[in-house]
This record gives structure tokens, C-alpha cells and sequence, in this order.
């Protein structure tokens, strides 16, 4: 079938809307039409990166209806809607890499991601499916499978933030907002969002903040651990600069020799470039460095859980969305946008809306 895509072609020039070309589902794929889908930082990554093999297509966090399956997909059918998602549903350490996608574009056979959702449809393994129900909107659940999972999950499955812990989250974007929720679902008992926005720091209220702290106003560091006498049990990079991934560390309390463990400092956004470790801080406090990616979690149980706390008012993935585009045509306006610094949360690519 033929479908309408954003397709990266050259570097460093607009997004293609072109149709491309795809093949019949193989007995493990499933083709989904798609109703939504985020427009994330990694992608403004895999645009600004010139030894990417191009034509290239984006995306990977969406909702969709399916409309055909292999022989082998048990988990969904035609007609169900879906979550798709970059993080495998259900696999074990020994489970072999999720095939790449496949498409044609201007009469070539191009091996493409395992995931993309800069599209009008796609089809994908049945690994990078997840079910929805038809009781929750298909647009708000659209950032789920990547924003959600890699914010909400570092604080749940990666970090494992317990009542009355406290956290500091470093950019509070569409990710950042989601460590916020997230501490906020784990009862955490003081949460600081640090940024150098205010209008997005006084956004991240609604998502749990309980401090705020402007870094281009004052040093973030000497403010965090002034708040909490010394610093906090959990400290969060959704940006992976090279300063904040610094001043995580440096806002993990220290621990106390022969008595306790230090804090533990979380790197959530992907750095673009060498990690250091500000020296004195190891071993010298007995801190904890951690990566989490896409929130160590595993879909087939940790999705409906999301979408539950977001139908009890939890996760208010409504508010998190603060753009909605209404077509595909308006991508390249998108990624603008996101790189300008002028989206407070989440935006969205609306496709389709259910009949």
C-alpha cells in the first residue's frame, strides 16, 4: 500500500511530504493507520545528525487503529486501536533485535528504523504494538510511548522513588514534565523543577512541582541543596547537557562514611556527547549515577497501568499536550517550533480522529 510520510532526505533542508511504498505485513508485523502522533527532541537529534543514512523517517511514539496483521500477531487484531511505541512490548534478555522496518520511496527499497510515526501509517513488528482501549482519547495517549514511559518510568521502574523522598528535575519539557507526574504518582515528598524558563517552571506546578528554580537567575545547584539542607535522594536530567548532567550529581546528597548511602543522580535525556563526572563527588559521597532508558520498562504491563492513571486524573496527559497540529503537512512547522524553545510540554501531529 501506498501512505503519506515526513521523510528525511537531505540534511539540514525541510521534511519531505512525499508518499511512500509499503509491503504486505510478514506473519510478525502489523500495519497500523495512525490517529496521532508526538513530536519529540529525539528526533530534532536524528535531524541535526549529518552521518545518518538518509531517506530517513521519524518518529516513534503514536496511537493508531490496525487494519491488517501477520499470521502470527495473537496480542491484536484489525480494528483495534493501539498504542505504538519504541521500547519492545515484551521481551527477555536472550530475545533476538526487532527487525527494521522496509519502504520504497522515489522507486528504492529502503531499510528504514524499527519504529516510525511521522506517518500516515505504519507497519511495524508486532513488538512495537501495544493495546488501547476504546474508553480513553487516542490523541492525549499519543505521547505515552515514549514522553510517558521515559519520564514517568525513570521515576518508577528505573529510579524506584519511594513516599517522602525528594527530587529535583533538571529541564522540564515534555520529558521533564513526565519525571514531575511521576514523582508526584510515587508520593514523593518534595519535588524541584529547575529551569531557565518561567513560564515553563510555573507550568510545571501543575504537574507536581512543589519548588521551582530559574537556573539563569541563580546558581541551581547552591539553590537545590540550600532547599533541602545538603540535597535531594533523587536528582534528574531530562536535557543531557553536559551541565546538567553535572548538577545532578552535584544536587545528589552525599552519603555519610560507615552510616548511609548517598543520593542518586538519573540521566534521562540522551547526551550528544561525552559524560564527565565532576570531580570530588566520586567516591567521596557514595552517590549513585543511573541511566534510564525509556524508562526500564516493560510495555505489556507498565502501558495500561499509564493509561489507568491517567483515566483516575494521575497522569493528566490532557494538560501535558499544549499543541496539536492537524495534519501531517505541518511537521516541518513542528520541529521549528520545538527547536525555538515555543513548546511549553508536548505537541502533536493529529492524522485522523476515530469515525
Amino acid at each position: 500500500m501506498k501512505t503519506r510520510a515526513a521523510v528525511d532526505v537531505e540534511h539540514g533542508q525541510p521534511l519531505a511530504i512525499e508518499e511512500i511504498e509499503l509491503p504486505d505485513p510478514n506473519e510478525e508485523e502489523v500495519l497500523v493507520e495512525l490517529y496521532a502522533s508526538g513530536i519529540c527532541h529525539s528526533q530534532l537529534h536524528q535531524l541535526h545528525n549529518p552521518t545518518l543514512a538518509r531517506p530517513l523517517l521519524l518518529g516513534h511514539e503514536a496511537t493508531g487503529v490496525v487494519t491488517a496483521t501477520g499470521s502470527a500477531v495473537t496480542h491484536v487484531r484489525e480494528g483495534d486501536r493501539v498504542m505504538v511505541t519504541w521500547v519492545p512490548r515484551d521481551i527477555t534478555v536472550e530475545y533476538p533485535p526487532v527487525p527494521r522496518t522496509r519502504f520504497n520511496f522515489r522507486g528504492r527499497d529502503v531499510e528504514g528504523p524499527n519504529i516510525y510515526t511521522w506517518a500516515e501509517h505504519v507497519l511495524a513488528h508486532e513488538q512495537m504494538v501495544i493495546p488501547l482501549g476504546d474508553d480513553v482519547s487516542v490523541e492525549d495517549t499519543s505521547i505515552i510511548g515514549c514522553a510517558t514511559v521515559t519520564g514517568v518510568g525513570a521515576v518508577i521502574g528505573s529510579a524506584k522513588v519511594q513516599p517522602g523522598d525528594t527530587v529535583a528535575v533538571f529541564g522540564v519539557g515534555g520529558v521533564g514534565i513526565n519525571v514531575l507526574a511521576g514523582a508526584q504518582i510515587a508520593r514523593a515528598g518534595r519535588i524541584i523543577a529547575v529551569d531557565l524558563n518561567d513560564e515553563k517552571l510555573e507550568f510545571a506546578k501543575e504537574f507536581g512541582a512543589t519548588d521551582v528554580v530559574n537556573a539563569s537567575e541563580v546558581d541551581p545547584v547552591e539553590a537545590v541543596n540550600d532547599m533541602t539542607g545538603g540535597g535531594v535522594d533523587f536528582s534528574f536530567d531530562a536535557i543531557g547537557a553536559e551541565v546538567t548532567l553535572h548538577q545532578i550529581v552535584e544536587v545528589a546528597k552525599p552519603g555519610r562514611l560507615g552510616a548511609a548511602r548517598g543520593g542518586t543522580a538519573v540521566i534521562v535525556g540522551i547526551p550528544q556527547g561525552p559524560i564527565t563526572i565532576p570531580q570530588g563527588l566520586f567516591p567521596v559521597g557514595e552517590r549513585h549515577l543511573i541511566g534510564s532508558l525509556g524508562g526500564s520498562s516493560h510495555p505489556v504491563e507498565d502501558y495500561p497501568q499509564y493509561v489507568e492513571w491517567y483515566k483516575q486524573g494521575a497522569l493528566p496527559l490532557n494538560k501535558m499536550i499544549t499543541k496539536r497540529y492537524n495534519a501531517l503537512d505541518d511537521i516541518n512547522e513542528g520541529v521549528r517550533s520545538l527547536e525555538a524553545g515555543e513548546i511549553s510540554g508536548r505537541s502533536i501531529m493529529v492524522y485522523k480522529r476515530p469515525e
